[in-house]
Parts: C-alpha cells; structure tokens; sequence
C-alpha cells in the first residue's frame, strides 16, 4: 500500500518498506530510490510523509526514510523485505544465492540513520 504511493511520485524509482524493532514497539522505515542526481531532500520528504498520511493512515507515515541506490530482490524480481529487516537487526541473511543482487545488501548494514528517532 505505500510502496504505491510512493512509486507514484515521478522522482522515486523505487522503494521498500519495513518494521524496525524500536523502543518496545515496530516503527515504519522506507527506503527510497530516487532517479539518477537525485537527493533526498527534506521537502521530498516531507511530500513522501503528507502523501502517506493522506492516502493511507497516520500510523503508516515513516518514522524514517532513508535514501539508497538500490533495493535487493530475488531472481524472481520480489523485493526482499525480511533479508533487509534481519540486516537492520544485526542478523545474517542465508540464502543469498537467492538474490538477484545480494551486493545490496551492503547499503543497509550500520546504517547510523537507524540508531536515533
């Protein structure tokens, strides 16, 4: 449900949505990926966050969102949201034979962005 609405916006190629244990409760990260030149700004920001909150609920609005150059997914195509979470949690990921493009994973490790409110 937020992937499409956040897709919808012409400068987001692509995105993943995920939970993040946090402070005794699961709060809401998206991780974007902006056409090439793009930064995320905190405007674009702002539009993603308003976007969401009228389109979904309040309580799908991101507590973070974080820009990345790519998004890791299986051969098939499917986007991998538990080999992201486990990673953003310190856990390690099997089976990355699986991926399509396990180097992404990379870009999620200690991700300092993930370790405040």
């Amino acid at each position: 449900e937020i992937d499409r609405q956040v897709e919808a916006l012409d400068d987001i190629v692509d995105s993943l949505v995920m939970g993040q244990q946090w402070d005794n409760d699961v709060r809401v990260i998206l991780f974007v990926v902006l056409r090439p030149g793009l930064e995320l700004t905190e405007d674009m920001t702002a539009q993603i966050k308003h976007l969401i909150r009228a389109n979904c609920t309040p309580r799908h609005v991101p507590a973070k969102i974080i820009q990345v150059p790519d998004i890791p997914r299986t051969l098939n195509g499917k986007k991998v949201e538990i080999a992201v979470t486990k990673i953003i949690h310190g856990e390690t990921v099997g089976n990355q034979d699986a991926l399509a493009n396990p180097e992404t994973l990379r870009y999620f490790q200690g991700l300092t962005a993930l370790e405040t409110c």
